[in-house]
């Protein structure tokens, strides 16, 4: 059985500078009709870095959660660019680091509401250079050594999926 869901109708209801909102109307596999609400971002791109044995962090306050919170170095896509030239440009911006980019892995965050994929790639031989934040950016660079890092997720002080997918690929790759 196919569990393919077909576009029916659709209109937007919202338009802003970094997402979209549609609601669809879709057809269910038993014939049934249904509305999907769809959150259209043009995705991200985010950078794993160990220097010296310790994970390149930013700790930044993130308004819809209330509080600072620690993750990689991210950012979103902008129209039409690669992942790898994103991500390369929010490691240099958000740290001063610079470095080899290799892919990791994607991610969809949350995909029960939004097509947003988030592009994770790995730094690799990282010299620091100058940070440049965007602005009305304000964040702190952190290094953490690798065993605290999985600890403060264990304890739940890391929460942000993309950190913790990151951290445990890159774990696991060198077993």
């Amino acid at each position: 059985m196919s569990f393919f869901e077909k576009k029916i109708s659709g209109a937007t209801v919202y338009s802003g500078k970094i997402l979209k909102l549609e609601l669809d109307e879709v057809r269910l596999p038993d014939g049934t009709a249904s509305q999907r609400e769809c959150v259209r971002h043009r995705g991200g791109a985010a950078v794993f870095a160990v220097i010296n044995g310790k994970v390149l962090l930013v700790k930044q306050f993130r308004y819809v959660y209330g509080k600072e919170i620690y993750e990689i170095p991210a950012g979103k896509l902008e129209s039409g660019e690669d992942a790898k030239i994103t991500a390369a440009r929010e490691l240099s911006e958000e740290t001063g680091y610079e470095g080899e980019l290799c892919h990791m892995l994607d991610i969809y965050p949350t995909p029960g509401y939004t097509d947003e994929i988030i592009h994770i790639y790995e730094a690799k031989n990282c010299v620091l250079k100058t940070s440049h934040l965007d602005e009305g950016e304000f964040l702190n660079c952190e290094l953490i050594e690798l065993g605290k890092v999985v600890k403060m997720i264990e304890n739940g002080e890391i929460c942000d999926a993309k950190t913790v997918c990151a951290v445990y690929a890159y774990i696991s790759r060198q077993a």
